[in-house]
C-alpha cells in the first residue's frame, strides 16, 4: 500500500464526509493505494455515525473510536499502530489541512529520501490565541534541539513508515514528533510550506492552556529523552553535588571550631550557626536525589510499556 492517511478528531461530524471526498479525489487523480484511519477521540456528536457509513461504502476507511477523549497524542499513535502503508500522512480532521499536498508530501519521502517531513503554514487563519503559543514553541525547541523546522506542530505531515512503527509518543508528545524522531535515529527531518485554510465548521479545541502546556511538555520530553533510560545520571550528579556541597559546609564549620578551641579563640557550637542547617539540608536533598535516581533505574529496568487506550469500537 501507498499511503496511510491518519486523521485524530473531536466532535468534527461537519467536516468528515468533505474531507473523505477531497481525499478520495486526490488519491484517484495519482492512482494511489491508500487507507484512511479516522481515529475518533471520544466525540460527544455525531462522528462516530459518521465514520461507521463511510467505512461501509468505501473499503479503503477503517475506524477507531476511544471510550473517551485522550487526546491527539492517543489518537496518532494508536494510527501509527495500524498503519500499512509505505508512508504515512497525518492531518487534522477540520479541513484547515489540504490533501492536495500530499501527492508531494509522498515524492518526499519515496523519492528524496526524507524520514519525516512537517508542513509549514507561512500564511495562517487561526486566532492568536493558537499562533502566538505555536511561534514560541517552535523558537524554542529550535534552540534547544536544533531542529530547523518553522512549524513544529503543525498536524500535515508525511513518515516513512520505518519513522511511526519505531517510535513511542504519549501524554502530549504529539507537538514534539519530530524531535522524538531525531532522538530515535530518524535524522532527515524536512519542512514543506503549505497552504493553511480558515476553519469550515465549528471551533477550535484549544485554549490558553496549550500556551503553558507545550513548555511543560517541552522540559518533559527533553528530560525524557536524556534521561529516560538512565535516571541515575540526573539525580545521581545533582545529588552527589548537594551532598558533596553539605559535607564541605559541614567540614568547615567543624574545621574552624577546632581551629578556635587550638588557638583558644572564642567559639559557638556548631549546631548555632545557621550555615550549619544549610549544609544539613543540601546533604539530606543530595541523599534523597541520590536514592530516587537508584529507584528510577529499578524502574527503567522492571518497567514494561503497554498500550493505555480503551478503544470501544472499531470498523
Amino acid at each position: 500500500m501507498d499511503i496511510s492517511v491518519v486523521i485524530p478528531l473531536y466532535n468534527e461530524a461537519e467536516s468528515l464526509r468533505e474531507l473523505h471526498a477531497w481525499i478520495k479525489r486526490v488519491m484517484e487523480n495519482h492512482a494511489f493505494t491508500y487507507e484512511v484511519l479516522f481515529i475518533d477521540d471520544g466525540s460527544n456528536d455525531d462522528s462516530w455515525n459518521i465514520i461507521l457509513d463511510l467505512a461501509r461504502n468505501n473499503p479503503e476507511v477503517r475506524g477507531f473510536k476511544f471510550a473517551k477523549n485522550y487526546g491527539k497524542t492517543a489518537a496518532l499513535q494508536t494510527g501509527f499502530n495500524e498503519t500499512q502503508g509505505q508512508v504515512v500522512i497525518t492531518m487534522d480532521a477540520d479541513l484547515q489541512d489540504s490533501p492536495d499536498e500530499i501527492p508531494e508530501l509522498y515524492k518526499m519521502i519515496t523519492e528524496d529520501g526524507y524520514d519525516l517531513v512537517s508542513g509549514w503554514k507561512q500564511k495562517r487563519y487561526d486566532p492568536i490565541t493558537k499562533t502566538l503559543p505555536t511561534k514560541l514553541f517552535n523558537a524554542t525547541t529550535r534552540m534547544i534541539h536544533d531542529i530547523p523546522l518553522h512549524d513544529m506542530n503543525c498536524g500535515l505531515k508525511a513518515y516513512n513508515s520505518k519513522v511511526t512503527k519505531n517510535i513511542i509518543i504519549y501524554g502530549e508528545m504529539h507537538r514534539y514528533i519530530p524531535v522524538v524522531a531525531k532522538w530515535s535515529g530518524f535524522g532527515k527531518i524536512g519542512e514543506k510550506v503549505v497552504h493553511h485554510q480558515a476553519r469550515k465548521y465549528g471551533h477550535t479545541k484549544f485554549g490558553l492552556e496549550r500556551f503553558f502546556n507545550g513548555f511543560l511538555d517541552l522540559l518533559s520530553i527533553t528530560f525524557v529523552n536524556k534521561f529516560g533510560k538512565s535516571p541515575m545520571h540526573f539525580f545521581g550528579l545533582f545529588g552527589i553535588l548537594s551532598f558533596l556541597g553539605g559535607l564541605a559546609i559541614a567540614t568547615y564549620l567543624i574545621g574552624e571550631k577546632l581551629y578556635s578551641i587550638y588557638n583558644h579563640q572564642p567559639y559557638r557550637n556548631v549546631t548555632d550557626n545557621p550555615l550549619f542547617f544549610l549544609g544539613l539540608t543540601a546533604a539530606l536533598i543530595g541523599s534523597q536525589m541520590f536514592l530516587a535516581g537508584f529507584l528510577g533505574e529499578l524502574l527503567v529496568r522492571n518497567s514494561v510499556k503497554k498500550d493505555e487506550y480503551t478503544i470501544a469500537e472499531k470498523t
